[in-house]
């Protein structure tokens, strides 16, 4: 196993920028659905629209140029090459800060807040709100390396996460995620707290057994409900992706289409885009994720996480200082009272009233914003 901090280039091949258009080009479309929504998926004619954009208008290499200005790494860590982007402060003191995406998001999900977290001052805000930013892909996400075993669950992701952080030299440092990424973070509060500042989630979760369901609350009343209305109509994915990853990966591999319709499915379903996607994304920024997706073949790898965690994820208790953004979309919404079972030390916690699942991707202003307030009270 080599230490060596390695420099990366995004360089897509472009034999497969050409395959990609060709299989665009040949896909085989099914029929229109039968309602008038998207109940029964992504619809067909949006489904056409977006992908014919992919295929006549979308430049990825404009893509690749813009993220190249972005200095980025490999290393190996627990024996895989993990990917991540590295930005470091021109300010003094700035404290280094670990972002994790999840699932189907990536590193494009931080593109829009890196220059305000890194260099505040040039973005109208105080130096004393720098950091120096991490963004690792996770393990089978992106650019970073597919596990060839079992066994790289999210207790081992995070375990990654605090060797990178010391590999850097970072021995007091922040982190915060959302979805899968704010799994990771959590148990990095629970594995890593010598060396944590403090963690903020903007998708925190507690054991549900946990839960005190007496006097509810009127907002505990509607995350009950809106848990139950995700359970029901939205985790067909995640079951397909926890009990058969490499089932569903033939499929998606091999389809941009199916890749592209799995994905921005949960862009509509998951953001607060008041019924459609585009509008909160550009079709460019939905296909920039998609792509990060689709060149490198990481359906079934980044699937793979499920299988390893999904329905053994852990609920260790965290006891470093914790900020919480619960924004008014997300798919799970915690309460206070709720999350605090977990979290031992909640110092900041606000629900907004705008936003959904990807938070820094939708709003990534408000998002600078909770990410500066919490971190004010632990640097």
């Amino acid at each position: 196993m080599s230490d060596a901090v390695r420099p990366f280039r995004i360089e897509v091949p472009e034999a497969d920028l050409v395959d990609l258009h060709e299989r665009l080009t040949r896909t085989r479309w099914p029929e229109a659905e039968t309602v008038d929504d998207w109940s029964q998926g992504i619809p067909l004619a949006y489904t056409q629209e977006l992908c014919h954009y992919w295929a006549t208008s979308y430049d990825w290499r404009a893509t690749e140029a813009r993220l190249n200005t972005v200095p980025q790494f490999v290393t190996e860590l627990d024996g895989l090459d993990i990917h991540f982007l590295h930005l470091r402060s021109p300010h003094p003191g700035a404290l280094p800060l670990v972002l994790t995406h999840g699932w189907p998001g990536s590193f494009v999900e931080f593109e829009k807040v890196l220059g305000p977290l890194t260099d505040p001052v040039a973005h109208g805000g105080a130096a004393g709100d720098a950091f120096d930013v991490v963004v690792p892909s996770l393990p089978g996400y992106g650019f970073s390396g597919k596990p060839t075993a079992t066994g790289w669950t999210v207790g081992r992701t995070a375990s990654a996460w605090a060797a990178l952080m010391a590999r850097l030299g970072y021995h007091r440092y922040g982190a915060q995620g959302g979805d899968w990424g704010a799994m990771v973070t959590a148990t990095l509060g629970h594995l890593d707290p010598a060396h944590l500042a403090g963690i903020h989630l903007n998708m925190p979760l507690a054991a549900p057994g946990s839960f005190d369901v007496s006097d509810l609350t009127d907002s505990e009343v509607a995350a009950l409900e809106s848990f139950a209305a995700h359970r029901n109509w939205g985790t067909g994915y995640s079951k397909e992706q926890s009990t058969r990853p490499q089932t569903v990966g033939y499929g998606l591999v091999d389809s941009p289409v199916g890749q592209a319709a799995w994905i921005v499915e949960k862009f509509w379903a998951w953001a607060d885009c008041d019924g459609h996607p585009e509008h909160v994304f550009s079709r460019d920024e939905l296909l920039d994720n998609v792509m990060l997706y689709w060149l490198p073949a990481a359906a079934a790898s980044s699937a793979r996480l499920y299988w390893e965690s999904f329905v053994r994820p852990g609920f260790d208790e965290v006891s470093v200082p914790t900020g919480c953004s619960v924004f008014p979309k997300e798919i799970m919404r915690m309460s206070r009272r709720w999350a605090a079972t977990r979290f031992t030390d909640i110092r900041y916690w606000n629900e907004l009233d705008r936003g959904g699942h990807f938070a820094a991707f939708e709003q990534p202003a408000t998002f600078v914003d909770e990410v500066r307030a919490f971190f004010r009270l632990v640097r």
